[in-house]
């Protein structure tokens, strides 16, 4: 029988604990769990009011790997749900509030997605995110050497740029626009920072998709700013061999990455970070009513 555990009075049933998730280190689905309920402080502030997109890995990164927006069928009454508008109809998604909700959400093996903006305005972004993601044989060195650009150039504009390794091959830079922006304006000055690097680092920086051009360069992705698109949640891990975390990381950090795999955490990292650290992305997190 599935096992069955009360959280925070919630029956959540956790399925299949020792079943192994990220098979290069044997770390299984009960480890997986336990990284989740242990490091909630830090990420359900980055998850809560903001719709999910799952990326499902329950067999492992060999597996099947395949995204759900929609609520996923056997969802507890108890989670919030919300309708979402979408361009292809408006849909019903999860919101992960709580403890229980994580849970829950974490037995299904699942990497986490939000959006840059909140349930209460859809498309109204709060958060600017530009995607690093280096094609072979750059590597995430190249990456902290274009996210030192963007983090002077976004402050030249009065902006404070964050820090996030992606858990796979790059780097995320993360910002708060000054107040709620259509996504489609926080977009268009995303595109015109990965242009300017890409006119002050040409050896360095693209800022278009195209295959063909990314080779030893680093992609600087803006379209992540769409209404439409989600990135990786602070603190998710990744569906990879490893249990990779997609982790804070300090500026120091950044400047002092001379080798690739410096910045690679693991879910084993993160409590000892957050006990140093804290929440590097906290500034970013909206108040809460009281």
């Amino acid at each position: 029988m599935t096992p069955i555990t009360e959280v925070e009075g919630r029956r959540v049933a956790l399925s299949n604990l020792e079943k192994v998730i990220h098979p290069a280190t044997g770390f299984t689905k009960g480890e997986l769990l336990h990284y989740y309920a242990t490091t909630a402080d830090a990420l359900l502030p980055h998850l809560r009011d903001r719709p999910v997109s799952f990326l499902r890995y329950p067999d492992g990164p060999d597996g099947q790997l395949f995204f759900t927006k929609n609520v996923p069928p056997g969802t507890p009454d108890w989670v919030t749900t919300a309708h979402v508008p979408r361009s292809e109809g408006p849909a019903r998604m999860v919101l992960i509030q709580d403890l229980p909700s994580l849970m829950w959400a974490a037995n299904l093996v699942t990497e986490f997605h939000t959006p840059q903006w909140l349930i209460d305005a859809p498309g109204e972004a709060d958060r600017l995110v530009m995607d690093l993601d280096p094609g072979h044989p750059a590597t995430i060195v190249e990456c902290c050497e274009v996210a030192l650009w963007l983090r002077e150039r976004l402050a030249a504009d009065g902006i404070e740029a964050y820090a996030k390794t992606s858990g796979s091959k790059g780097l995320h830079l993360l910002a708060a626009p000054a107040a709620l922006t259509p996504s489609g304006e926080i977009t268009a000055y995303a595109k015109e920072l990965a242009v300017e690097a890409e006119r002050a680092l040409p050896h360095l920086v693209v800022h278009r998709m195209t295959r063909s051009l990314r080779p030893g360069k680093v992609f600087v992705d803006y379209s992540q700013n769409a209404a439409r698109k989600t990135t990786a949640t602070p603190y998710t891990l990744r569906a990879r061999r490893e249990p990779t975390v997609s982790t804070p990381v300090t500026w120091e950090e950044v400047a002092g990455c001379t080798k690739p795999g410096q910045l690679m955490f693991g879910a084993g990292d993160i409590e000892g970070r957050l006990d140093t650290y804290g929440d590097l992305l906290s500034p970013l997190v909206p108040p809460q009513p009281p």
